[in-house]
């Protein structure tokens, strides 16, 4: 289950991304509800799918 962790560490490589409206208008409901930055909640959704995604097709 995704928990947010309002410990995360300094990003430092900027990039820019588009979101579709109802998925940004969400992660700012979430970020606002759970008092961490749009950036970081991001950043951790990130991590929260690179771990679970199998890592036998990261090995190919």
């Amino acid at each position: 289950m995704f928990k947010v962790d309002t410990t995360l560490s300094r990003s430092n490589v900027p990039r820019t991304i588009r979101f579709t409206e109802e998925i940004y208008n969400t992660l700012m409901e979430i970020s606002s509800y759970e008092n961490v930055s749009f950036n970081q909640l991001v950043l951790q959704c990130c991590r929260y799918a690179i771990n679970d995604y199998p890592k036998e097709k990261l090995d190919k």
